[in-house]
């Protein structure tokens, strides 16, 4: 049955693990943009601030344990290599192992459900480049699809924001104010794929299933050069708008646009949008993430059997259709950059 495929590739962002990688790992990310110094310098101190070590690498070896466990559970007995764009392990490294170990073909999952040319086009890239870089005999390494309206996807989210909500007296419950957020990107990028729109469907999706018509989308995590424009609101404008129009309102914020609970969550979030909450005067609880939900793990499983079986239908929910199985040439093209 795993005969389409020898091997599964988490394609993943990589982070820094100890205070000296920091500055390195940041100069990786941002090699070629034009992003200040100043502002590097900024973000170095939200993982300093917990002692430069980023949870993204530790949850990526969760989710690839938790993984192992399901494929072999079910009969799809393949090993789970993983590597990373811009820290260790880094793919080119991991795909000049996978060849040493004798794999020809893989299934690649990019940890990032939504269209985007650096959640899509750019991992496209970056795989190509370390096949590259490997030479003759490097395996072939095939993406599975994209899973933003993947109905476990959308029931996990739906789980992870019920469980918020129902930590607040039920009187309050249906007046709590949803807001669900993603990385923000530039307008440029935006505007060549499907990110907003996946994003529209998928937060509202979750919010009718909890029973909210009423629901925002903002942004977090901009980084890039002050002259270029990038995907608003941001929460922290959000934020103050509910403070000034509901005054002390329950807020539910969802990080949708993010698998795991890494930097852009737990220091924007939990630490910088909760401080902003606080100041105004307002209750915010934060829903998790996909992370190692046994129905994340499961869908993850799903999307592999689909390719490695041949089957011919794939799960949707809502209105959008599927992400399909190979990426046309010319999606999530790269953004174009400020002069």
């Amino acid at each position: 049955m795993a005969d389409r495929f020898d091997a599964v590739l988490v394609v993943s962002f990589g982070g820094p693990e100890r205070r000296e990688d920091v500055l390195p790992f940041l100069e990786n990310v941002l090699r070629g943009r034009n992003v200040p110094r100043e502002r590097m310098l900024q973000v170095a101190e939200h993982y300093y601030h917990f002692d430069g070590v980023s949870p993204l690498n530790q949850q990526n070896r969760e989710l690839i344990a938790a993984l192992q466990k399901e494929l072999e559970a079910s009969g799809l007995r393949l090993p789970v290599y993983w590597g990373n764009r811009n820290w260790h392990p880094l793919l080119a490294d991991t795909v000049a192992q996978m060849k040493r170990d004798g794999i020809r073909r893989a299934a690649a999952l990019f940890t990032s459900a939504f269209s985007s040319y650096s959640g899509c086009r750019q991992y496209l890239e970056n795989v190509e480049e370390a096949r590259q870089s490997v030479g003759i005999g490097a395996p072939a390494i095939e993406k599975l699809r994209g899973f933003f309206n993947h109905p476990l996807f959308v029931q996990v989210m739906i789980e992870r924001v019920a469980a918020e909500l129902d930590r607040l007296p039920s009187e309050r419950r249906p007046g709590a104010e949803l807001v669900f957020t993603a990385h923000s990107i530039p307008l440029s990028m935006a505007s060549g794929c499907g990110y907003v729109r996946e994003l529209r469907e998928a937060s509202g999706l979750v919010a009718a299933a909890v029973g909210h018509s009423q629901w925002r989308l903002a942004y977090q995590s901009r980084s890039g050069s002050p002259e270029q424009p990038w995907l608003e609101p941001d929460i922290g404008d959000v934020l103050r708008e509910l403070a000034r129009q509901a005054g002390r309102p329950d807020v539910v914020v969802v990080p949708i646009g993010f698998l795991s609970d890494h930097m852009e969550v737990l220091y924007d979030l939990d630490t910088e949008a909760a401080e902003l909450a606080d100041e105004l005067g307002m209750n915010m609880l934060r829903a998790g993430t996909a992370g190692t939900h046994p129905k994340f793990i499961r869908m993850v499983r799903d999307l592999i059997a689909e390719r490695v079986e041949n089957l011919k239908e794939r799960p949707v929910t809502g209105t959008l259709p599927p992400r399909p199985d190979v990426c046309a040439s010319d999606c999530c093209p790269a953004p174009r950059r400020p002069r």
